[in-house]
């Protein structure tokens, strides 16, 4: 029986295409009996009971039919209200907005609908590992430019002029940031909005953790001006502000002429996000009481973590938003892959090498609060043993 020659059948762009940094570790880590995972970027709360139940009165009112493309009406309505109260931001539920399967496929649609082969996208890092991979799935170039611990990693307007090309498209921006947990601030978004003006860009501002800061505003981008609003590609979702991880619904927001080319792709794709969950999401926008209790909680977690990994000699910067602390691993005299390697066998304790994020995260590793205070305490305990043998 002939054998399959496989790789001959796999496009070359899904075959150059590198592997999650952050699944490597998870995978490890399955195998291992009393492991304390601060890898993995989700809330460890169940979603709200409210929300919950909103979603079981959707299935059992028969609500498993699709949908209109872009989502329930309702859903555009409310998420559209809620931009509104929050960041002073108008957009027309109708013809502006989009519900969809998580951010990750609102990541997706923008760069299928935005790119040609050969664009560039200007990516700062560290960054969430999709971004690249997006860009380049859709015939794009990424183009990496670092932020720096020292500039509490802001998206360096400079950078961001000295690699613009004629090729260039868009500019990317994700605050408040996975993984280092930095909050833009607004003389920065004004500047990365001026060159976008000055040399015909899009931005697209991936804001999924804006709901999760502390003692901070986050600062919408499109809110910036009706000029900036008419050229940016607003992300959002339920995920990270609502425990809403396993429903996968999320959402888009642009001008129009933007968002029905992507609407276009979604509806060869995907036809339309997941009726219970758009139930649940409109539940989720009625009450800011669940996500208040959360922050509170992942703030509490916020000062263990950063306070007991300083206190190890290991630099942390202090982090404004999303869930992460994003130490400096080189006192420890290894490089973040070994860093981790090393932790993860010794210790049982999982995180994430920096370099997973981009050039920009080497030196650093990620460490996930959103998972128990005990369980924290005690991923502390074993990080300070493990630095007094290699500290």
């Amino acid at each position: 029986m002939a054998v399959l020659d496989t790789p001959k059948y796999i496009s070359k762009r899904v075959s150059t295409l590198k592997p999650s940094g952050i699944r490597k570790f998870f995978d490890i880590a399955a195998t291992m009996k009393d492991v304390i995972s601060l890898g993995i970027g989700e809330p460890d709360f169940t979603t709200p009971q409210p929300i919950l139940e909103a979603g079981i009165r959707s299935l059992q009112a028969g609500e498993t039919h699709y949908t209109s493309n872009a989502g329930k009406l309702e859903l555009r309505q409310a998420i559209a209200a809620n931009l509104e109260r929050l960041y002073g931001v108008k957009y027309d539920p109708v013809h502006e907005i989009i519900a969809t399967v998580g951010v990750s496929e609102a990541l997706y649609l923008a760069f299928t609908a935005l790119l040609d082969p050969g664009d560039e996208v200007i990516i700062p890092t560290p960054c969430f590992v999709a971004y690249q991979a997006e860009v380049f799935l859709a015939g794009g170039v990424p183009v990496e430019i670092p932020s720096r611990m020292e500039n509490n990693f802001q998206v360096d307007p400079d950078e961001v002029r000295r690699h613009i090309t004629p090729r260039t498209k868009a500019i990317f921006i994700g605050y408040p940031s996975n993984p280092t947990g930095a909050v833009a601030e607004r003389e920065t978004l004004m500047e990365i909005a001026r060159i976008a003006l000055e040399h015909d860009l899009i931005v697209v501002s991936d804001e999924i953790y804006d709901r999760l800061v502390y003692g901070f505003r986050h600062v919408c981008f499109p809110a910036l001006g009706e000029e900036i609003r008419a050229r940016t590609v607003l992300l959002g979702g339920f995920s990270k502000s609502h425990a809403m991880t396993g429903w996968r619904i999320g959402y888009a927001a642009a001008p129009a002429e933007i968002l029905k080319w992507m609407l276009r792709v979604h509806q060869y794709t995907i036809m339309s996000a997941p009726t219970t969950a758009q139930d649940a999401a409109i539940e989720a926008l009625k009450s800011d009481t669940y996500v208040d209790e959360m922050v509170a909680e992942y703030d509490r977690r916020r000062k263990l973590i950063v306070n007991g990994l300083n206190r190890l000699g290991l630099t942390t910067f202090e982090p404004r938003g999303a869930f992460y602390a994003f130490p400096d691993i080189r006192a420890s005299g290894m490089d973040e892959e070994t860093f981790a390697e090393k932790l993860l066998h010794e210790e049982h304790v999982a995180v994430v090498p920096g370099s997973a994020f981009g050039k920009g995260g080497e030196g650093f590793v990620r460490c996930s609060y959103a998972t128990a205070y005990e369980k924290i305490e005690e991923a502390l305990r074993r990080i300070e043993r493990f630095m007094q043998r290699y500290g």
